[in-house]
């Protein structure tokens, strides 16, 4: 990618950022939407989990292949089909006539969403080369995250209750758009030197594992008999991937980055954060809106003392990482995150005005803090020709924790409610929820005061001495 301007630079910066805007809108719109959603379509709990779950596995499965994609035939190239493929199952998600059509067309929306995140977050790295203006970038990249959260229950609570929740899917069309056209004018090509070959093995492989792995969770407290014996592809096609991939010249996932204390540390830190994240979003808006009767509207309302934290301290986390290092955000996300859910398990902060506020407050300061040491920790001392697969390791690592929040903790409330209405069941249900949400705190913190030391970043250093001198199949064929 050639050298840009400043102000190209940022130019470059915002239109990543739109892609990352109307991803998020999509998930924090959804989960407001929840409810009316249940009665429109007579959905019970497993579905609203697979409308949600059905776009982040799809996600979390294709989101490797694409960055490996983008980098071997052009990240623009791959930035650019993700935009039309989305706007697409954008559409087809407000058009579907039932909860299986719907869970079809997120499927295709995540398709799309593949090629966008990564493949961003890969244009930022090659952009942004100095590692202060990455860490800054990174995070404003953040900070989006925080726009949505704050913006999307608002949105989706007004178009819910004015329009009706097919039209939250409308605003992803005009954005995704502008950035098309932005991607198009202003956005250089950028590719490896040395794209690396499709591996369709590992593909599978990752498919089955993610998909029979939340299939068996989902409908474990539902249909048991069926969902159990997923566990075991899931478990066939882990081994299988361990075994596989190291044998490979040019793996999907190249499993000597995980050698690197904080790469591997980012990596288990993404899944428990975005778990939390999943399983804290999916609890609250079935509360406000089922258990307190709130609308669409009050319940994006309530949002907001979580959403205004996450915009707030996004960018600031991002730069302490830029001048300090990923250790002080890591442990003011663990703690915050820990202390939230605390509340919530232990004194049913729900019950109470305060309590709600305090808890979602906290949540929020702890997820903004979390996703710039997240992805900044992923890809810095990565060489930058594999750019674009240790940024889509990190988003995997995201998707996938969101797939298992939503999963695990709907499969918790689900066996707690039991056959109770979620009115007079759901604080008691939701309690073993958020010790597991707990859980995740805890490994945030535990994990980043682990993996951000010396020893950690002198594993960090080994491992990319290794990457960036090792030679690829290409290199040793023309040498020999």
């Amino acid at each position: 990618m050639p050298e840009l301007s400043p102000r190209r630079r940022l130019l470059v910066l915002a239109i990543c950022c739109m892609s990352l805007l109307i991803v998020s809108l999509d998930n924090t719109v959804l989960n407001v939407a929840l409810p009316s959603l249940q009665k429109d379509l007579h959905a019970d709990t497993a579905g609203l989990q697979w409308t949600i779950d059905a776009y982040t596995l799809v996600l979390a499965s294709l989101l490797m292949l694409a960055g490996s994609t983008a980098d071997r035939i052009g990240r623009k190239r791959v930035f650019m089909a993700g935009l039309v493929v989305f706007g697409l199952g954008s559409l087809l998600c407000s058009l579907a006539p039932s909860l299986e059509l719907l869970i079809a067309a997120r499927a295709v929306q995540a398709v799309g969403g593949s090629m966008l995140n990564p493949v961003a977050m890969s244009i930022i790295t090659n952009t942004f080369t100095d590692p202060r203006e990455r860490a800054r970038a990174i995070g404003v990249w953040g900070a989006v995250v925080g726009i949505s959260m704050a913006a999307g229950p608002l949105v989706g609570g007004l178009l819910v209750d004015s329009v009706g929740w097919r039209s939250i899917f409308w605003i992803n069309l005009p954005v995704g758009f502008a950035a098309l056209l932005l991607t198009l004018r202003h956005v250089p090509e950028s590719r490896a030197p040395e794209p690396r070959r499709v591996d369709p093995v590992g593909q599978v492989l990752v498919i089955v594992l993610f998909g029979a792995l939340t299939y068996a969770i989902i409908e474990a407290p539902h249909a048991p008999a069926t969902a159990v014996p997923f566990a075991v592809p899931a478990v066939v096609a882990l081994v299988a991937l361990l075994r596989y991939e190291p044998r490979r010249a040019e793996p999907l996932i190249d499993l000597r980055f995980f050698r690197s204390a904080p790469f591997s540390g980012a990596t288990v830190i993404a899944v428990s954060a975005f778990a939390a994240l999943g399983g804290f979003l999916f609890l609250s808006t079935l509360y406000l809106q089922n258990v307190r009767g709130l609308s669409a509207l009050e319940a994006g309302l309530w949002m907001l003392p979580m959403a205004v934290p996450t915009f707030l301290c996004a960018p600031l986390s991002g730069r302490l990482v830029g001048s300090r290092g990923p250790r002080v955000p890591l442990a003011v996300a663990g703690v915050s995150m820990t202390v939230s859910a605390l509340l919530f398990a232990l004194f049913d902060a729900e019950t109470s005005d305060a309590g709600l506020f305090l808890g979602y407050a906290l949540f929020g300061i702890g997820f903004g803090f979390v996703n710039a040491p997240i992805t900044n920790t992923a890809v810095s001392g990565m060489p930058r020709a594999q750019a674009g697969v240790a940024a889509a390791v990190a988003s995997t690592s995201r998707q996938l924790g969101q797939t298992l929040g939503v999963a695990v903790v709907g499969a918790v409330l689900a066996a707690g409610v039991g056959a109770s209405t979620y009115r007079d069941a759901f604080v008691s249900a939701a309690v073993p929820g958020w010790w597991i949400l707990t859980a995740c705190g805890l490994a945030v913190l535990v994990l980043g005061l682990l993996t951000s030391g010396p020893w950690a970043r002198g594993t960090a250093e080994r491992t990319a001495q290794r990457l960036g001198t090792a030679q690829s199949p290409a290199r040793k064929r023309i040498h020999a």
